[in-house]
């Protein structure tokens, strides 16, 4: 999604977030990210760079298809109600102080919580977590390129947290494209490595060499040197979920969850998948044949004449 420079009244709402209320940095910049997508969607609806917050330009019809936008883009009811409360909050600020007449969403429902597996995020989800991560990875820092790296082999291979945190150096061989992983009862097991994973790796690697004493084999490593712990991934997964697609309680397993769920959805055969993520048994694999059964459904439900 390309940027867009924040309209006035949607800067004076960041800032009574931040100094009135006191709301956090990141959930401050989840609000941005959240109204500037509006902002980007009501130009290219209006048709015009020159529309106002006022009722005459956004009514309920413009942001009902707004929700509509975000549906076909992707993103699961969730983040999209999210959203929707990001703008409410938004139009009601506007409301009190004045500015508009009418507040456009209180005709507006939210869309209907959907079933499904703890967590499991949507291909339109994921795609916002890539987003914010890769733009700051852009910093060039340590943190920030390691978090890149992090979320591309969690979910670009399907590892678990216990087997990123012993990866060392030498477990990616980049010329063959494959991570050489230590799992469950010590079994070794080897997984294809994505090019974006192996990009993020070359961008991380100078600013891992830039750390004093670090542990030689590691492959993350702390700003002291030493082999970045679990509890440090996890929280910079959490902080990405959170950030970039509204999800709180994630843990780091909803990444290797959603490699299984989205590579099933896609035709995937069971017993490949079964020995990407390592299972010893196909049963255990299993488990996440229900959301693809459940898509299923839907499908059937939605295009079948006879499914009314």
């Amino acid at each position: 999604m390309s940027e867009v420079t924040l309209r006035r009244e949607v800067r004076e709402f960041l800032a009574h977030l931040a100094m009135e209320r006191q709301l956090s940095k990141n959930t401050v910049k989840a609000y941005q990210r959240d109204l500037s997508q509006l902002d980007l969607f009501l130009t290219e609806y209006l048709g015009r760079p020159n529309w106002t917050w006022s009722d005459s330009d956004v009514d309920r019809l413009a942001l009902r298809g707004f929700l509509g936008w975000l549906d076909r883009m992707g993103l699961s009811k969730r983040t999209i109600a999210r959203k929707l409360s990001a703008a409410r909050s938004f139009f009601n600020f506007l409301h009190i102080e004045g500015s508009i007449d009418i507040d456009p969403t209180s005709a507006v429902r939210p869309p209907k919580a959907e079933k499904r597996l703890p967590g499991h995020l949507s291909a339109g989800d994921i795609r916002l977590v890539f987003e914010e991560a890769e733009r700051n990875a852009e910093r060039n820092t340590l943190g920030a390129t390691r978090e890149l790296l992090i979320l591309e082999l969690l979910y670009g291979s399907g590892l678990r947290l216990a087997e990123l945190h012993s990866l060392d150096l030498k477990s990616i061989d980049s010329s063959s494209k494959f991570v050489r992983v230590i799992g469950k009862g010590r079994k070794e097991r080897i997984v294809p490595v994505t090019k974006s994973a192996l990009r993020a790796l070359d961008r991380y690697e100078p600013r891992r060499r830039e750390v004093r004493n670090h542990v030689e084999d590691a492959l993350l490593v702390n700003a002291r040197g030493g082999r970045l712990s679990r509890r440090s991934i996890q929280a910079a997964v959490s902080k990405c979920f959170e950030v970039a697609a509204g999800s709180r309680g994630l843990s780091s397993h909803a990444l290797r969850h959603s490699f299984a769920t989205h590579l099933l959805d896609a035709g995937a055969d069971l017993l490949a998948v079964k020995e990407l993520l390592g299972h010893v048994s196909l049963s255990t694999t299993q488990i996440y044949t229900h959301t693809t059964k459940e898509r299923l459904r839907k499908v059937y439900r939605d295009a079948h004449p006879r499914s009314k």
